[in-house]
């Protein structure tokens, strides 16, 4: 099985536990009382969101499929990286994607005709679930997407381990900041940003741009109090 065929693989099953950690979030009460928000989701959100989703998920796929086996010469395949190449692999990915979508979400927020005509569709989601991470305008989604091959570029190659240690840490993230949910996990992490933190920018939407980490807001003034 070919490289691209199985990122695309790590990718759905990412996508498929997104899916059902939604129907949990929406359609059950075990996590209601870690719940941010207390304002109640529109019934049949879910179903309504699911076209667009899907629609970005078909995207996502043709990327991959297509746009790995472009950029193959940069992957290091067929070799375990060592625990240290990893992780600095996976710090840089993440790095230079954070980097990426700070300025291009900001820029998506700040100029009047790209909020209201492509990030508007994202910011339905007021009290975010899961899923909507992906619910957004396909011409957002596919350009959101380019951040990670930045940093594939700054390193000049990455072994396929790491990159893929990569999607699950942004996928699994990506579900925590949007499940509506307070973060469990990632508020563990030193200068990761917690659900708390996207789910504040949902409700205000202007201020807290960053998304895997915190620290550019808080550099550039875009930082956002918490909730009392």
């Amino acid at each position: 099985m070919s490289f691209p065929v199985q990122t695309l693989l790590i990718h759905l099953a990412c996508n498929l536990f997104t899916f059902l950690l939604s129907c949990v979030v929406l359609y059950t009460n075990w996590l209601s009382k870690d719940r941010i928000q207390t304002k109640a989701y529109s019934e049949g959100v879910l179903w309504r969101r699911l076209p667009l989703i899907l629609l970005n998920l078909a995207i996502l796929s043709l990327l991959v499929l297509v746009g790995l086996r472009a950029i193959s010469g940069y992957f290091v395949l067929n070799e375990y990286p060592s625990a240290l190449t990893l992780i600095w692999q996976v710090l840089v990915i993440l790095f230079f994607d954070d980097l990426y979508f700070y300025f291009y979400h900001r820029l998506l927020h700040e100029n009047k005709f790209l909020l209201a005509k492509i990030h508007s569709i994202h910011h339905k989601a007021s009290t975010p679930f899961p899923m909507e991470y992906i619910y957004v305008h396909p011409l957002e989604w596919l350009i959101g997407s380019l951040g990670p091959f930045l940093g594939i570029l700054a390193l000049g190659s990455v072994n396929v381990y790491s990159f893929w240690a990569y999607i699950i840490i942004r996928n699994l993230h990506e579900a925590d900041i949007h499940s509506g949910i307070r973060s469990l996990v990632f508020k563990y992490v030193p200068f990761v940003a917690p659900a708390e933190h996207h789910d504040l920018h949902h409700s205000k939407p202007f201020g807290n741009y960053a998304s895997t980490f915190s620290y550019l807001d808080r550099l550039l003034g875009t930082a956002m109090k918490a909730k009392s």
